[in-house]
Parts: structure tokens; C-alpha cells; sequence
């Protein structure tokens, strides 16, 4: 099991950045993959990026030159710098972490952009 904690959304102007991070309760190296997703107002959940224990990334196209992921080992700690951030970003974003068949969810932090 794994317990995480989502931090570092808020209210931000279009064109701003904000780094969000994921807090693992475990070493994030003996952790398959972690994903971000967000989700807006009346929308269904979407995929954001992953990363995986190998340091290997994926980024949505739609997002990818905008949105990068890492991760600190040290800090069991994934991160979600966000660059430009548009209207369209407004969504709670979540963490989740696949350890074998199972999938753990953060609480999720609200991400905000409005002038």
C-alpha cells in the first residue's frame, strides 16, 4: 500500500506556472508508475503524464510542451511543473500509483487559472 499527498495547486493568472507535487508514503522507487490526472468542472478524469522507476516519461500531447514530470527519490516525491497555464488547466489534479494489479489515489489539488 501507499498513501499520497497531493500539494501545490492554487490560484494562478494565464501564463503563469505553478509545480505541484506528489508525496509518496514509500519509497517511490519500489513503485511501478505514478501518474497524474486532472480533472474540470462536468468532465471525466484524463491522463496528465507518468513516469516510471526507470525515470522514463510520458506527457499528454495536448499538454507536452507545457507540462513536465520528475521526481525526487529522496523525497519520494513526484512533481508536475505546469508552464503557461491556460483557462483550460482549471481542474483538480490527482496522483496515483500502480503497485502491481493495484492503483492508489491521492486526494487531488485544486488548480486554478483565471485573471
Amino acid at each position: 500500500q501507499v498513501q499520497l499527498v497531493e500539494s501545490g495547486g492554487g490560484l494562478v493568472q494565464p501564463g503563469g506556472s505553478l509545480r505541484l507535487s506528489c508525496a509518496a508514503s514509500r519509497s517511490i522507487t519500489s513503485i511501478g508508475t505514478i501518474n497524474w490526472y486532472r480533472q474540470a468542472p462536468g468532465k471525466e478524469r484524463e491522463w496528465v503524464a507518468w513516469i516510471s522507476n526507470g525515470r522514463t516519461t510520458s506527457i499528454a500531447a495536448s499538454v507536452k510542451d507545457r507540462l513536465t514530470i520528475s521526481r525526487d527519490s529522496a523525497k519520494n516525491t513526484v512533481y508536475l511543473q505546469m508552464n503557461n497555464l491556460k483557462p483550460e488547466d482549471t481542474a483538480i489534479y490527482y496522483c496515483k500509483a500502480s503497485i502491481g494489479a493495484n492503483n492508489y489515489w491521492g486526494q487531488g489539488t485544486q488548480v486554478t487559472v483565471s485573471s
